[in-house]
């Protein structure tokens, strides 16, 4: 007797716990202050099974529909689609030191030398000096002269 009414106590905890989740979960999400979205994104995928060929229709169409600027998840990223040309020099010319950063994935940070190399690193001191010695060193026009043959 015991044994059922702690399988059913148990049983009923999780339950309100996935309820809980459930419930109270997207109500905080929603509380950022995120372009419009349409719903529902799959769990795993996203808004990915949105997008059909032509994409720039789609995209069109989802502008037409939610403004110039909305919010799709492609996978478990966020993207933020801005079809307009002046939300678009707003982003890159008073944001554009935000929007030049690199997500940080994890797989960056253990196969890209915790973020050092130039295609993970972080827009900053470090990543300026790196594009400046590959546009010095390895891209200049002495150094590709010198591999001219191997090439």
């Amino acid at each position: 007797m015991e044994d059922t009414t702690f399988f059913y106590s148990s049983v009923t905890l999780l339950f309100l716990i996935f309820v809980f989740k459930l419930w109270f979960l997207p109500t905080t999400r929603r509380r950022k202050n995120l372009p419009p979205s349409p719903r529902p994104s799959l769990p795993v995928i996203g808004h990915l099974h949105l997008l059909k060929h032509p994409m720039h229709r789609t995209f069109h169409d989802l502008a037409k529909k939610y403004g110039p600027i909305f919010s799709l998840r492609f996978g478990s990223r966020l993207v933020v689609v801005v079809s307009s040309a002046s939300a678009a020099e707003g982003c890159f010319t008073k944001n554009d030191i935000v929007f030049a950063n690199r997500p940080k994935l994890l797989m960056s940070k253990y196969f890209g030398y915790n973020y050092t190399t130039l295609a993970q690193a972080p827009y900053g001191d470090h990543w300026r000096n790196l594009r400046r010695f590959t546009a010095i060193e390895v891209f200049s026009s002495n150094r590709l002269n010198m591999f001219l043959s191997i090439r």
